[in-house]
């Protein structure tokens, strides 16, 4: 909400982003409405068209979009107006008969309406390619956008209060989607994500793609699933799946079907950098399910591993705060070697850095060793900080380590930089 408010009267198109069902309806519809009603504008400025629903399935159509949008503008040319509109992706392309049958997209048909300066715009769409994959282009360098995510646990933690472990044991396992805070039953909540999941995400990325070999991508998401928090390939997927299924299953095809899953925000990517280098690699890259809930729904809450999903985790929450996140390489050339050795996440903000473990449990000197001894091969003066959740309370060690309780970094009760 505040990103948008901010972002009001700008001169660019305001493009809001994200995993479906995860609120951008709600933020936009309803929060930000409300908003606009609080502020002294009137309804009749508003106007708000959600394209996934049958009463507006004209307007998918951008040439009507566009003319019925400009005939309210222009007839009330010295009022503001505000046009909120959800589910830009559905969406389709129609031949503009004044201009010689020319293709016309609601890309043209917004930078058009984007002239009028009485009007201020605001677009959701749950498909980074249904938005474009290079939305700068396609809106000429002059749009904002505002990626929203499933809860964090600060903003479920508000809502169920209690005790935080508790909390926090419950949101590892099923995640922050936010209808999740209506059902108390813990069988509707795994069927709910689990319908989500199969009913909403999968046939979505299917038909949306074209994608022919469903169970192929099934799979793919499967391993996915089961591999967060570890270095991985589109050949390394393919080979595994190559030996569990007994096909022979092409890398391109797979690395064409991850990219659909990362244009559909299902997952995110984080690819390696080399921090002395400062150079990136091309494979292999992390992977991380943006909701954790739907990643656990998807192997039946059979793979629970602690210490993965608390990375998992860890990473989520980097992003949503708007940071710049990578996995680290350091070299350890110790006895004449060249070992590489990873710092979990590499978290840049503008011109500032810091290096982030995240370590489960360290009551054993060797686990302690291992995981700090990445941090100290950077050999520079960013700040290193260890997030552990054996910690009931976060402070520096006696090398300028900063360990910090999990809790204390999720509920915003300590500085990162």
């Amino acid at each position: 909400m505040n990103k948008i408010v901010r972002a009001m009267w700008n001169g660019e198109i305001k493009i809001i982003t994200g995993l479906r069902r995860c609120g951008k309806s709600v933020l936009l519809f309803e929060l930000f409405y409300d908003y606009l009603l609080s502020q002294g504008v009137k309804d009749e400025q508003i106007v708000r068209i959600a394209l996934d629903q049958r009463r507006f399935y004209r307007y998918r159509n951008p040439i009507v979009l566009c003319e019925s949008v400009e005939s309210l503008i222009q007839k009330e040319s010295k009022k503001r107006f505000y046009l909120l509109l959800d589910e830009v992706q559905m969406t389709s392309t129609a031949l503009d008969s004044e201009s010689g049958g020319i293709s016309v997209t609601v890309y043209d048909m917004l930078n058009e309406l984007k002239a009028y300066k009485n009007l201020d715009m605001y677009v959701t769409g749950s498909n980074s390619r249904g938005l474009s994959s290079d939305v700068a282009t396609e809106f000429r360098g002059r749009a904002t956008q505002i990626r929203v995510y499933p809860l964090s646990f600060a903003e479920l933690y508000s809502h169920v209060g209690g005790d935080e472990r508790a909390a926090l044991d419950r949101y590892m396992l099923y995640g922050g989607m936010p209808r999740l805070l209506s059902l108390d039953d813990e069988k509707d909540k795994k069927d709910y994500l689990m319908s989500l999941y199969n009913e909403l995400y999968l046939k979505d990325i299917a038909e949306r793609n074209g994608v022919e070999r469903e169970d192929l991508m099934n799979g793919i998401l499967d391993y996915l699933a089961s591999q967060i928090g570890s270095l991985t390939n589109p050949t390394a997927v393919a080979n595994a799946l190559t030996s569990m299924r007994r096909e022979k299953v092409n890398p391109s095809l797979v690395s064409n079907y991850i990219q659909y899953s990362l244009d559909s925000f299902l997952i995110s990517e984080a690819k390696r950098f080399d921090v002395k280098g400062k150079s990136y690699f091309k494979y292999p890259n992390k992977y991380y399910y943006t909701d954790l809930g739907l990643r656990n729904a998807r192997l039946n809450y059979r793979q629970f591993d602690p210490g993965h999903i608390m990375e998992n985790v860890i990473y989520n929450e980097l992003v949503r705060r708007g940071y710049s996140v990578d996995v680290g390489v350091v070299s350890d050339r110790a006895g004449g070697g060249n070992v590489r050795k990873e710092i979990d996440f590499v978290v840049n903000d503008t011109n500032r850095r810091i290096y982030i473990q995240s370590a489960l449990r360290m009551d054993m000197e060797s686990k302690t060793s291992s995981e700090l001894a990445s941090l100290w091969l950077t050999n520079d003066f960013f700040k290193k900080i260890v997030i552990r959740m054996d910690l009931l309370h976060s402070y520096y060690d006696e090398n300028g380590i900063f360990h910090c309780a999990l809790g204390d970094f999720l509920l915003n009760r300590v500085e990162l930089f």
